[in-house]
């Protein structure tokens, strides 16, 4: 992860997961939508995109908005990153975490979790800084990852080739603590078992579990203290 990618961003960072890369970037705007205006809450929300070559073939730019695959992607992003915000501290102000995809190689929407959480701590700390609020307004960290099993065995952070031949997909959303957020798992041909979906949890965990070092490791770096969360 290297922050700062995107200087005039709040908060930004590019993620690089394999031949994946995703810039994430945090913007902050003194203002919410209609349904929380005078509620003294904020909102963290997110766009997700694709840029044409980001894959071996051009992608089609989304002109008339997301498309499905992109609409739920930036839903979940979103929903992961208001889990461990508190947005009654944050105050009537949004921040918006774009994530946009340089480099397809599967697993963009977990990397896109993982980048964007750090995007949205920088965005946040700047706001600290300001003298918004004399703590961050978080509840803890979150990270996401993928699992599969490919030929039979168990895999982490699956790339594209990997994920095409996968007979189980799985996408795991976590908190620091190990907190479920989001569990997306598929059968891509035969059923698979409670214990393999138990096993499947177990190593994402551990792969969330370093992800979260890394997170706090950087965010040290850039004089940010977490302190609990």
């Amino acid at each position: 992860m290297t922050p700062g990618f995107m200087p005039p961003a709040e908060g930004s960072v590019l993620i690089e997961m394999g031949d994946t890369r995703v810039a994430c970037t945090a913007s902050i705007a003194d203002s919410v939508p209609p349904f929380l205006r005078g509620s003294g809450r904020g909102w963290v929300t997110a766009e997700y995109a694709m840029l044409p070559r980001s894959s071996p073939e051009r992608i089609e730019r989304e002109r008339r908005g997301p498309g499905g695959r992109s609409h739920e992607i930036q839903r979940l992003i979103g929903r992961a990153l208001r889990g461990v915000t508190d947005l009654t501290a944050l105050g009537e102000r949004s921040i918006l975490i774009d994530c946009d995809v340089l480099q397809a190689d599967a697993g963009t929407r977990c990397a896109s979790i993982t980048g964007g959480y750090v995007a949205l701590v920088l965005a946040l700390e700047s706001l600290r800084r300001a003298d918004a609020f004399s703590r961050l307004p978080l509840t803890g960290s979150v990270a996401a990852v993928s699992a599969g099993i490919v030929g039979g065995r168990l895999a982490l952070d699956l790339c594209y080739d990997e994920d095409h031949r996968a007979e189980v997909d799985l996408n795991v959303v976590m908190t620091g603590r190990g907190r479920l957020v989001e569990v997306q798992g598929t059968a891509e041909g035969k059923p698979f078992t409670k214990s393999q979906l138990d096993r499947m949890l177990e190593l994402c965990q551990r792969g969330v579990q370093e992800l979260t070092a890394m997170q706090r490791t950087l965010l040290k770096e850039q004089g940010v203290s977490l302190g609990r969360a």
